[in-house]
């Protein structure tokens, strides 16, 4: 793995670059300055972009592969360092350019940050490799378009920054900006324009810097982009640019694309291994928690029933490795699996037993084979009861937030250029939050902290209270950094690689595609009555308005189905 991506994307050759020059700062001040530790030499008090994010040791050296990129159509991909993620902030933006590139290497477009987290970005630079002068993979641009500049902002800078869009020759994109610090417009060597055929459609993503935050960015809003299709099957590179919009008016920037769908550049079982022993996160329980992660195997083994429709009263047990589930179909409640009948057996697998616990891994390429995802699962056999804030009152929900059979999941992005950890997605009931990699806690080296919330085990990157609702009314999330926590690399199994083919071989219960609990046998609206009743009239009414706002996965209105039935399980995670 010492770069999975090793060989060309056929004929045009990329490299991503993290020692840049800046181009200009924005929002406390602007400054050109071609040394990151000039930048800032005017700032009394240093903006935490002026420190580069670093992971807490030294990435380790990966076991070897014969991983190579393969063909992207005409397209070699190399990466050193970094990776484009976001978050909004109060000091404005700062926005870089590469520098020292290789001989022959051009830029595609410059990188764009939120000053309030530290430096944590790349864009890619690319080389034809066509030879083809006529009809080569890049050519530079024919002129230049000024999109906006600083000149009239009412702020702190010292010089004026302008935001230049590339004109494209026909049948040519421009997939980036160039920044300037000077009215005239750039040199047109300065940046090359990708073929068409080597393009695919993108889209912005989070907001980086504009209207909405700071009024007086005069219509300017900058985002960071990400390709519009996402998934294993997915074609899309992300360039690493950000994408400038002005007073609404959104440019067309595509991102790269591998054509040829070739997912050489993804790990191998070594690698995949090493990859878990130095990244698998530590799940935090809270210290109340009353319910624990299991191995599958453990709850079948300890009573769980598969139940038939039409035939209720003959439950059977099921296969520590679930071989007699119904496998594929739909999920149309003709089967559902609940907890053993008798009720002390049924209490104690209600806990689950964290020390038996695995992670399952579900290992894929993502944006166009580019990243690995690493989806980490946990298997609960139930989810507690919900707990409700109401302005000043705490309140037990009673059944509502119940159901049998958990799943919940972490996915890890790691950049297949150096085998480095991006980011990390915490599943949170219906959807989710992308965190970059410099907002993560790390404990024992590169081995990132995620705390699971109260009963309802959804994952936050930070301990506290979350609440989910609406103002200071909502469903309580509350995590905390307990005595139990979980090392998912203590006890794993990868249950799906599909790039490498019959390597891994799928558990029988991953194909179970019906529920993994029963549906509810109470009602929520009599639940609701009775909390409402220690409630006063107005905060009743919007409580109730509240709760029957949440989705199903928050209600526990029915068991939920498992990881392999989930839109994230061939797609991208939803956040």
């Amino acid at each position: 793995m010492k770069s999975f991506l090793s060989n060309p994307l056929h004929n045009l050759v990329f490299n991503s670059y993290s020692t840049v020059s800046l181009a200009l700062t924005m929002g406390n001040q602007i400054s050109v300055s071609p040394k990151i530790s000039n930048v800032f030499k005017k700032t009394k008090k240093p903006l935490p972009i002026e420190t580069l994010f670093r992971l807490p040791s030294p990435l380790p050296s990966w076991p070897a592969g014969s991983s190579r990129i393969g063909s992207l159509s005409s397209i070699n991909v190399h990466q050193s360092l970094g990776y484009t993620r976001r978050r909004t902030g109060q000091s404005g933006a700062t926005f870089f350019e590469p520098s020292s590139l290789p001989d022959g290497f051009f830029m595609l477009g410059c990188y764009g940050q939120s000053n309030n987290k530290p430096l944590y970005g790349w864009v890619l630079a690319g080389k034809d490799a066509t030879n083809d002068p006529s009809g080569g993979a890049l050519k530079p641009p024919t002129d230049y378009t000024l999109v906006w500049s600083s000149d009239s902002l009412k702020i702190k800078q010292d010089g004026v920054g302008y935001i230049w869009l590339p004109i494209p020759p026909d049948g040519y994109k421009a997939v980036g900006h160039v920044i300037t610090s000077s009215p005239e417009k750039p040199d047109l060597d300065k940046i090359r324009c990708v073929r068409l055929d080597f393009t695919d459609s993108n889209e912005s993503d989070a907001w980086i810097w504009g209207p909405g935050k700071d009024v007086s960015t005069n219509g300017i809003s900058i985002y960071s982009s990400r390709p519009r299709n996402r998934g294993v099957q997915a074609v899309g590179v992300p360039t690493g640019t950000f994408v400038a919009e002005n007073n609404g008016a959104s440019l067309d920037l595509p991102c790269l694309k591998n054509a040829n769908g070739n997912w050489d550049s993804m790990p191998n079982q070594d690698q995949i291994k090493a990859l878990v022993q130095a990244y698998s996160p530590h799940i935090y329980f809270h210290p109340d928690e009353q319910y624990f992660p299991s191995s599958v195997a453990w709850f079948f083994e300890n009573g769980a029933l598969l139940y038939t429709q039409g035939d209720e009263s003959n439950p059977i047990p099921i296969d520590p490795m679930g071989s007699n589930l119904p496998q594929g179909g739909p999920n149309d409640d003709a089967y559902w699996i609940d907890l053993p009948i008798d009720s002390a057996a049924k209490e104690r697998v209600k806990k689950g037993d964290l020390a038996d616990a695995y992670a399952y891994l579900h290992v894929k390429p993502m944006f166009g084979g580019t990243f690995t995802d690493v989806a980490i699962w946990l298997f609960y056999p139930f989810n507690g009861p919900a707990r409700a804030k109401v302005e000043f009152f705490n309140i037990s929900l009673g059944k509502i937030g119940e159901h049998v059979g958990d799943w919940e999941h972490v996915t890890l992005r790691i950049s297949n250029f150096n085998g480095e950890l991006k980011s990390m997605y915490f599943s949170q009931h219906s959807k989710g939050v992308w965190a970059d990699a410099s907002d993560l806690e790390f404990e024992n080296g590169n081995k990132p902290v995620a705390y699971s919330s109260l009963h309802g085990h959804a994952s936050y990157p930070n301990q506290g209270l979350v609440l989910q609702g609406n103002g200071s009314i909502g469903i309580r999330n509350d995590s905390a950094k307990g005595k139990s926590f979980m090392d998912t690399g203590a006890k794993f199994l990868v249950v799906d690689a599909e790039y490498l083919g019959p390597v891994y071989v799928e558990p029988p219960w991953l194909n179970y595609a019906r529920k993994w609990g029963p549906k509810i046998s109470y009602s929520i609206e009599d639940e609701i009555r009775k909390v409402g009743k220690v409630l006063p009239g107005k905060l009743k009414s919007a409580f109730e308005k509240v709760v029957n706002s949440l989705p199903k996965e928050v209600l526990g209105e029915e068991g939920p189905t498992g990881p392999k039935m989930k839109d994230s399980w061939p797609g991208d995670e939803r956040s």
